[in-house]
């Protein structure tokens, strides 16, 4: 087992909330997990301890020789780290499910993930109550950290006349649903800019909206406008800036209003799944942390997470042709099951001069945005041998262009589906990963949710994959960062954003979320072409005490999570 050195900084805030030494407790304990290294989540050295549990809570930390316990778990040779907490996670769906399945959230723990923060991108449901009730309810397999949902907040309001800016009295009737939300239990507020409705706020609006979560200590997470010069909506043939003055949002545009909303309300602000998208846009990693250190030198508490994939969630339906070009209607789509015939559709446009030259340059944008001919890759397509080959491949087989290719995938491909074949991208580049994972103010998220294998092929293999994926492939094998610095950026580091000041350490006190993983085997084993393959290495996973991966791979089935509310999760550890 080869630990790295020491690349990380220490937590001083949560380091303090520890209550004074007293006398060691030598149990008998509930679980003693004993002679495991313990990367303890603070960024510091592992050091050799045994770990006592009692009830949901660590009680013990150190040689506990000749303490008994109900369970003993011997951790020789392998690392004994916090609990990882995700900040970014679509997991509300799966815990609200009536399928006890997926509350257990089988491909979640196994990842060594004990708590995740839900609602992200704006979405989610509009009463924070209702949702905590349902939760608690039902039982839940790991902890929940409920968010305020900027986009159902704003439609609510708004209702369909949203594609506007919102008006002082609106702004107002959604400050007190913010309030409301804080007052029910929410560590914060999340914004969705990308997507329907939050795509026509402005930033006055989040900015009054972010003031109303400061007096609680909540945090702003958002998911930017554009992941790369233009946002996901954007084609040239309808938002060029000379035909319709549509902005160009890039991704300094982004990191900055984000910078002015943090410095206007002084919240921690969080940009989510950071990312430079799209080959016009690789390498601008280095302005974005430019910006963001400078503004945290000048007082501004600024974060980011990051999923460590080169490719996102949208990457993995990649058309290449338009939407309009098939006759689906913009923004709300096609209402009921209608679908309109999309290889007639694409024959009448092709027959129309005047359309001819807009589908060209939409189709080069999006092959461009997702990563070039080169990284689109077919995953699904009539003729097998297409099957694993990349567009730039085909297209050079056939003699076409990638634009071509990709309106003869649509005329020769499955009827029923929108550009004739399932596309992967892979969008991003390995150089602005790495440089966001080496930051100190970047935490590990999945962006991902919970998966069964009847989900199918086509679940993004962060579902399963994130936490171990970042340690070993970014720490043990390409040395990015140390494992140290990994830990850290999945345990107390979120704790420190989220604003929880009892867990994401190994400390006496502390909340009993415990991994135990075999760091020489940890590793994602989930792919593109089977994404269903829980993770190896994480022998044993504890939520509030409780087992819910005993032995690699086996998945309890219990249900001992939380919803953590902020009163809860900001007691200091000894304070009950």
């Amino acid at each position: 087992m080869k630990l790295q050195p020491l690349r990380a900084l220490i937590l001083l805030g949560l380091l303090q909330a520890t209550p004074p030494l007293s006398a060691q407790d030598q149990g008998p304990f509930d679980v003693l997990i004993r002679g495991g290294h313990v990367i303890d989540g603070s960024g510091n050295p592992w050091f050799s301890a045994d770990v006592g549990v009692r009830g949901d809570r660590i009680v013990a930390v150190g040689k506990l020789t000749g303490a008994t316990a109900t369970r003993i778990i011997d951790a020789r040779g392998k690392v004994v780290t916090p609990g990882f907490i995700d900040l970014h996670s679509h997991a509300s769906e799966g815990l609200e499910s009536e399928d006890a399945r997926r509350r257990v959230a089988p491909n979640v723990v196994t990842q060594g993930v004990t708590t995740v923060v839900i609602n992200p991108d704006g979405g989610g449901p509009i009463s924070i109550s209702g949702q905590r009730a349902t939760l608690e309810r039902l039982g839940i397999g790991l902890n929940a950290i409920l968010m305020v949902p900027h986009n159902t907040v704003r439609r609510e309001v708004l209702r369909e006349d949203h594609m506007r800016t919102a008006t002082p009295a609106e702004i107002d009737r959604m400050r007190a649903l913010v309030r409301q939300g804080m007052e029910d239990g929410a560590f914060g507020l999340t914004a969705g800019l990308e997507y329907v409705p939050g795509i026509w706020s402005d930033t006055d609006e989040l900015v009054a909206l972010v003031e109303e979560i400061v007096p609680y200590d909540g945090f702003y997470n958002q998911h930017e406008r554009a992941g790369a010069g233009v946002p996901l909506w954007w084609v040239p043939s309808l938002d060029d800036p000379e035909n319709v003055g549509a902005k160009k949002y890039t991704l300094i545009d982004n990191i900055n209003d984000l910078i002015e909303i943090g410095e206007r309300t002084g919240a921690r602000v969080v940009q989510t799944h950071l990312k430079a998208k799209g080959t016009d846009f690789w390498g601008s990693s280095g302005a974005v942390i430019s910006a963001v250190d400078r503004a945290r030198a000048r007082g501004i508490e600024v974060y980011g997470d990051q999923y460590p994939y080169t490719t996102s969630g949208s990457d993995g339906s990649v058309t290449m042709l338009p939407g309009w070009a098939l006759g689906v209607e913009r923004w709300s789509g096609n209402p009921g099951n209608s679908r309109p015939d999309y290889r007639e559709a694409l024959r009448r446009t092709l027959a129309d001069p005047s359309k001819a030259g807009g589908l060209q340059r939409d189709i080069q944008h999006e092959i461009t945005y997702r990563g070039g001919a080169d990284n689109l890759v077919v995953f699904d397509y009539p003729d097998p041998s297409y099957i694993g080959k990349s567009v730039a491949e085909l297209a050079a087989a056939r003699g076409q262009t990638p634009t071509e290719l990709a309106i003869s995938l649509q005329l020769e491909g499955f009827p029923g589906r929108r550009g004739g074949a399932r596309i992967r991208g892979f969008s991003f580049n390995e150089d602005d990963i790495e440089a966001f994972a080496a930051q100190p103010w970047v935490a590990t998220a999945s962006d991902g949710g919970i998966a069964l294998p009847e989900d199918g092929p086509t679940t993004h293999a962060r579902y399963y994959g994130t936490f171990p994926r970042k340690i070993r492939r970014y720490a043990l094998d390409r040395g990015v960062i140390s494992v140290e610095f990994a830990v850290r950026a999945q345990t107390s580091l979120p704790a420190q954003i989220i604003g929880l000041r009892n867990r994401g350490l190994v400390r006496e006190g502390f909340g009993a979320d415990l991994v135990v993983m075999d760091l020489d085997r940890v590793r994602e084993m989930a792919d593109f072409t089977n994404p269903h393959q829980y993770a190896q290495g994480m022998e044993y996973v504890l939520v509030n005490g409780d087992f819910v991966v005993d032995g690699e791979g086996n998945v309890t089935g219990s249900l001992p999570g939380v919803v953590i509310t902020p009163k809860e999760g900001r007691a200091l550890p000894g304070v009950r």
